[in-house]
């Protein structure tokens, strides 16, 4: 069995907020592979389903984060799981807004849903960090994780989510390091991107000839290129997993 645990604070006056990050990944993995409904169960909200062939159970503590190790715990024990078996997705300070990094045991950087957890795990479980950036003084960081994201956010927020979800199966098959390569490929701006031609290239790859016509020096630029919105798999723009709760949170149309 796989666990899958968002850390963050119940209730729809947190929903948004940076700190929170952890429950929209769970949230995006629900949806994405058909998982059952949300229900209350161990202290948290629990939905039961299968990535990669494993019994999964997404789990979102509703105990507050610095009480999250509680509400874990106990599922663990319960289904008699090893540390190994869980993976526990976080908002990160010390990361850019993201990146992510997967990483398996090591101390709680100060993160208070960590230190909650291993106090009642151990320090082995293996941990998503989902990079939010820092405010630059550590003064800030108490109101700065528990603000919303803006909705800018949604640019990167969104194709992160879904590319977490889409390849989650990798998490709960063990499979960290070829979920790491994967969302890096799906998140690289290089895999849209047409290489450049080298040096005496076109971009056809032949060879660039003396013969072809100079370019107009007063031909009129090509207008810039508008930027580009947030798709989701549906090919929907702006309407991924954060930019739809975001609407629905706010009370937009």
């Amino acid at each position: 069995m796989f666990l899958l645990v968002g850390l963050g604070n119940p209730g729809p006056r947190y929903a948004l907020n940076r700190h929170n990050v952890g429950f929209l990944v769970a949230d995006a993995v629900q949806r994405r592979h058909g998982f059952g409904p949300w229900r209350q169960k161990f202290s948290a909200e629990i939905a039961e389903g299968t990535l990669g062939g494993e019994r999964a159970i997404l789990v979102k503590p509703l105990t507050y984060m610095n009480e999250s190790g509680r509400s874990v715990g106990e599922i663990v024990r319960f289904h008699k799981l090893a540390p190994t078996d869980v993976v526990v997705v976080h908002d990160e300070l010390d990361l850019p807004p993201g990146k992510v990094r997967l990483k398996a045991g090591g101390g709680h950087g100060g993160h208070n849903g960590l230190r909650s957890l291993t106090a009642h795990l151990g320090d082995t479980y293996r941990r998503l960090r989902i990079g939010i950036g820092h405010p630059g003084d550590k003064a800030m960081v108490h109101n700065y994780v528990l603000h919303d994201f803006a909705k800018s956010d949604a640019a990167w927020l969104d194709p992160l989510l879904e590319a977490i979800a889409a390849d989650a199966p990798l998490l709960a098959e063990g499979k960290d390091q070829s979920f790491a390569n994967r969302l890096h490929l799906a998140l690289s701006p290089a895999a849209d991107s047409p290489a450049k031609p080298g040096p005496g290239k076109r971009r056809d790859g032949e060879p660039a000839s003396s013969a072809e016509p100079a370019k107009d020096p007063a031909a009129a630029p090509k207008p810039a290129a508008s930027p580009p919105t947030t798709e989701t798999a549906s090919g929907e723009a702006g309407k991924g997993p954060f930019a739809a709760l975001a609407k629905f949170v706010r009370g937009e149309r």
